[in-house]
């Protein structure tokens, strides 16, 4: 166990490593669609409300319990409650169920990433090459292996040299390959066989018009819960993530502050994936291909729209995948780290062996993950009425079991339990002042609880909307 807990450098270095854990394939493979369906405009709107009441209340309040107990997830919650312990328990199992299935994925952007830059492109936009890639015995493991090694590397190399370095390298690289691709994508102008011509301007306005046709009370419910639902996941909230980043952050750091700057990375990069993706798609297929979601859209549906663009799309293709590659790559890192973290705290391990055990572990989901789609592969209907398999079935229970009932229990903790004091006293610490306090203590103890008791209840299937 090391002697002195290691903590982040400053604060844009924890803003960068936090938010690059935000920003992971949920911005860019299910935000855009979610955007396009429900409403345009309205759901953007409705997620920056949610983002600085509902998100900003879940940050604050994990960042402030790591920072406060300086312990890791799996021990932190029965510092803060003895009775809470059972909480640190799952907060450590969520991560530790993600990373192996996030590594798979991971390995599938990798794989991408060098087709087109070796310039396959156009053979990995043929029908049905993902399925026959991701179903292939050796290939995907090789490509999950390669990612989960870069993964552990950063990790062993600690806070300082490897979360914290590494964030401050990829996160701008990240961001400045997303605004060079939106403003590509808004430049496409597509001509149809039969003439029809659709540019990237008017993929565009679908994106950010609000959409009020046929509007009721029901379907502004549904996008008001999908745009919840979307932050949820996106915020890396529930995941053990953040308490296990906040507890390396010096007491010196304006917490609210560095919540909004959390908030504004994770909602920018959010945003700007629409305009990377929807113009194009749009521009390509029109409305009718912007119902591809999750792998579907970024495996199949836009690699189709590369190969489109000729030589270009090749480029464009291989810049594409290098920037997903790098969120997904931060993403993993702070899920590993919940874990890692967790192993030091809880078992007095060094980070080296907590790493290298935390690796294993990981590997042997991954390959069990990988076989899901050949030699293990079986099909189930999940309470969302999605069929899946093994992929699916630990993305469905981490998320939408696990993940929901830890965070309505972290909202009871704190705001009937401890009550709310226990994280404003921590956020206003050496003379810091906590912004949106008063809202805070309305939306821990009665907002947000709802809001995810509605999430539980539509993710278990039980209600309908």
């Amino acid at each position: 166990m090391e002697k002195q807990r290691h903590s982040f450098k400053g604060t844009i270095g924890f803003v960068l490593a936090a938010a690059g854990s935000a920003v992971g394939l949920g911005n860019i493979w299910r935000f855009p669609y979610l955007a396009a369906q429900a409403g345009g405009g309205m759901f953007i709107v409705i997620y920056l409300i949610l983002t600085v009441t509902f998100g900003f209340t879940l940050l604050i309040t994990e960042i402030a319990i790591g920072r406060k107990t300086k312990q890791s997830p799996l021990t932190a919650y029965r510092v803060v409650n003895k009775k809470a312990g059972w909480m640190g328990t799952v907060a450590c199992v969520i991560p530790a169920i993600i990373v192996p299935y996030y590594c798979v994925i991971g390995g599938w952007v990798i794989h991408y990433f060098f087709e087109f830059a070796s310039s396959n492109g156009p053979q990995a936009a043929a029908d049905g090459y993902f399925n026959t890639f991701i179903s292939a015995e050796l290939a995907p493991i090789w490509m999950a292996v390669i990612f989960l090694v870069i993964v552990t590397f950063i990790v062993i190399r600690g806070v300082n040299k490897g979360i914290e370095n590494f964030s401050k390298v990829l996160m701008p690289i990240l961001i400045l390959l997303v605004v060079a691709i939106a403003f590509f994508s808004l430049t496409i102008r597509h001509t149809d066989d039969d003439g029809t011509v659709r540019t990237g301007l008017q993929g565009l306005a679908v994106y950010l018009i609000p959409d009020f046709e046929g509007m009721t009370v029901g379907k502004f419910l549904s996008v008001l819960i999908s745009a919840a639902g979307q932050l949820f996941y996106s915020l890396s909230i529930a995941m053990g993530i953040m308490v296990a980043y906040g507890s390396y952050l010096s007491d010196d750091t304006n917490l609210s502050k560095a919540v909004g700057q959390i908030e504004l990375f994770d909602t920018g990069v959010a945003i700007l994936a629409g305009v990377m993706i929807i113009p194009a798609i749009y521009a390509f297929g029109g409305r009718e291909a912007m119902s591809a979601n999750g792998p579907g859209l970024m495996f199949i549906a836009l690699p189709k729209v590369f190969a489109e663009m000729g030589r270009l799309g090749g480029l464009i293709g291989c810049l594409f995948f290098l920037m997903v590659l790098f969120a997904a790559v931060t993403s993993a890192v702070s899920l590993m780290e919940a874990v890692v973290s967790s192993f030091m705290d809880r078992f007095g391990l060094s980070r080296l062996k907590a790493s290298l055990l935390e690796f294993a572990i990981s590997l042997a989901g991954a390959v069990i993950v990988c076989l899901g789609y050949n030699k293990l592969y079986f099909e189930v209907t999940l309470p969302t009425g999605a069929v899946g398999q093994i992929l699916d079935i630990l993305d469905y229970f981490s998320n939408y079991i696990l993940m929901p009932i830890i965070a309505i229990a972290t909202c009871i903790l704190i705001g009937w339990v401890t009550k709310p004091s226990y994280i404003i006293e921590e956020a206003e610490k050496n003379g810091c002042k906590m912004g949106r306090k008063r809202l805070y203590v309305v939306m821990i103890k009665y907002v947000v609880p709802v809001i995810l008791f509605i999430l539980f209840l539509k993710s278990s299937g039980i209600l309908n909307i």
